[in-house]
């Protein structure tokens, strides 16, 4: 999946506006305009296309945290360089406030079962044994249960 999926997917399931997406990553560290935003949300077979990069990503993806949890109090973190499938669902739970139980349950409205231990596996450190990358596929079913979820049937 491309950041810029990931981006119009949550956009779509929480209807947010373009001001909104503004705010949303002004909070997490980016300043972005108008125009920077409706080319980030672009298809990908449109001349003004912008790829978003993973550090605008997850300055949204920040303040989709702040806009869902609160600010925390003192420095924000700094939007990370790098991300990877296993950061974005780490961010999404945190930002709707999400238990394992939450998740699975997201991800059975999209009919796709996981086991609570092979979730447990994507939120482990990288270097720990059972540690298991996050594939785009498991990614999508995550986002389509959200958007069942937070955004209803008949979407």
């Amino acid at each position: 999946m491309t950041n810029n999926d990931i981006l119009r997917r949550i956009r779509y399931t929480f209807d947010f506006g373009d001001d909104k997406m503004i705010a949303l990553f002004g909070s997490g560290g980016k300043e972005v305009t108008r125009a920077e935003v409706s080319d980030w949300l672009k298809k990908e077979d449109d001349p003004e296309y912008k790829a978003l990069n993973d550090e605008q990503l997850a300055a949204f993806l920040n303040g989709f945290i702040n806009e869902k949890r609160g600010q925390k109090e003192g420095l924000q973190p700094a939007p990370e360089k790098k991300l990877n499938n296993n950061i974005i669902l780490r961010k999404l739970k945190i930002a709707l406030n999400l238990k394992d139980e939450d998740m699975l349950e997201i991800l059975e409205l999209a009919n796709f079962r996981l086991s609570k231990h092979e979730l447990s596996a994507f939120f482990r450190k990288p270097d720990h044994q059972h540690y298991r990358p996050l594939k785009d596929q498991i990614l999508r079913n995550f986002l389509h249960g959200m958007q069942l979820r937070y955004r209803g049937e008949g979407s």
